[in-house]
């Protein structure tokens, strides 16, 4: 799958809180790819015109149209409610000059139709102006989240592996999620780590800690090296934030860091695995599901709180077994009740139904799907699900979730 194929797909992926109020405007307001904004100030224009002129002398409602320019500023563009508010005010004219004299509502009311609709074009301007930078600002955000989760080759570190980020329902889309895997000459690393926060701080600690990772994780024998270069690049990263001048606080970013062994032999049933206070990660099998030690690890730019490097654990993971590691999007989801989800329940009873769940395409699927429905589509916090999993006999195979 080519690199711009696998975001596309990713794209059509369900999201929760995706769409900006004017996205979601935009989106009711057209049949067929055309837009029928147009519709209800027409269809109330019509209306008045027709129940003024079917009413008596002495309840005239003619300049209820000073309502129409207004619904028009709502839903259609400048010149939409431009036309919108000439129309009401020829519609006003014609109407009111076609009753006699003594029942006409006189200059009064065309002033306030007229002044109604102008106000209403200006507002409609203010409107657009703003949705146009809300449209730029979310733009700017799937661009840059995008830019910190590179996508990932097909059998990337001769893993298979499937990925899923879900944006939170919330007006800041941009958190601190990020993942990646990084092959070298020592075998292959993983990460999934989550910073402390929203916005562009949080992205860019994501970004630092990342950068720092894939040279790392490529050029370091050790993991613990690697997991220690992490913790001074987080502790810079705060350093120099605090120095110009946009101190985000004693921002921290849990994490797991995963060192595969380079051997692809079927008898390597091993991973070693470093925690930073993150929640440890569940092994997927046909037979069953496990969670790993939580290790004693802090988080990310933590760590000077305590003597000595974070242990690095040796734990079994055999060829064909899926690690699945989610951020706490996935974990701190509740439901109308308050409940969180339960999602070692869930999987196991998944992989206990159906073996194949364990597959990480599927595994993701199911996780992603399982989290948006136990939350109604209203995630808390931005979301990532992550599998990866060294294959046994056969080809190395990646696809995305959306298929499923």
């Amino acid at each position: 799958m080519r690199q711009g194929d696998r975001w596309a797909v990713l794209d059509r992926l369900p999201r929760a809180g995706h769409e900006t109020a004017a996205a979601e405007r935009q989106r009711l307001l057209r049949v067929h790819g055309r837009s029928v904004a147009w519709v209800p100030p027409l269809f109330l224009c019509a209306a008045i015109a027709v129940v003024d002129w079917n009413t008596t002398g002495e309840f005239r409602v003619i300049s209820w149209i000073v309502l129409v320019p207004g619904i028009a500023a709502a839903i259609c563009g400048v010149w939409g409610t431009a036309a919108f508010a000439v129309l009401s005010l020829l519609t006003y004219v014609l109407v009111d000059n076609a009753w006699p004299h003594q029942y006409q509502t006189g200059l009064p009311d065309f002033i306030l139709v007229a002044l109604g609709g102008i106000l209403a074009t200006l507002a409609c301007a203010v409107r657009v102006r703003g949705d146009r930078r809300m449209l730029h600002m979310r733009d700017i955000a799937e661009t840059t989240r995008r830019t910190v989760l590179r996508p990932l080759p097909p059998g990337w570190g001769d893993l298979d592996h499937a990925a899923v980020y879900l944006a939170a329902d919330s007006e800041a889309r941009v958190g601190g999620d990020f993942y990646d895997i990084q092959p070298g000459p020592r075998g292959t690393r993983v990460v999934l780590g989550d910073v402390q926060g929203k916005g562009l701080g949080a992205v860019e600690a994501a970004a630092a800690l990342l950068g720092t990772f894939r040279e790392a994780a490529y050029h370091e024998p050790e993991l613990a090296t690697v997991a220690d270069r992490l913790e001074v690049r987080m502790l810079r990263h705060v350093r120099y934030r605090k120095a110009v001048g946009r101190d985000d606080g004693e921002r921290f970013a849990t994490g797991v860091l995963v060192g595969f062994p380079e051997s692809r032999d079927p008898d390597v049933d091993f991973v070693a695995v470093v925690n930073f206070g993150h929640e440890p990660p569940l092994v997927v099998a046909p037979d069953g599901v496990r969670r790993l030690p939580p290790g004693d690890g802090l988080p990310l730019g933590l760590g000077d709180l305590v003597d000595g490097p974070p242990l690095v654990l040796r734990v079994p993971l055999a060829p064909g077994e899926t690690l699945l590691l989610v951020s706490d999007g996935v974990t701190e989801a509740r439901d109308a009740q308050g409940a969180f989800y339960p999602l070692r329940k869930r999987v196991a009873e998944a992989v206990s139904a159906d073996p194949g769940t364990a597959e990480p395409q599927r595994l993701v699927a199911f996780v992603r799907d399982g989290t948006l429905r136990h939350c109604g589509g209203r995630l808390a916090d931005d979301t990532t699900v992550f599998a990866v999993r060294r294959p046994g006999p056969g080809p190395v195979t990646t696809r995305s979730a959306a298929g499923d």
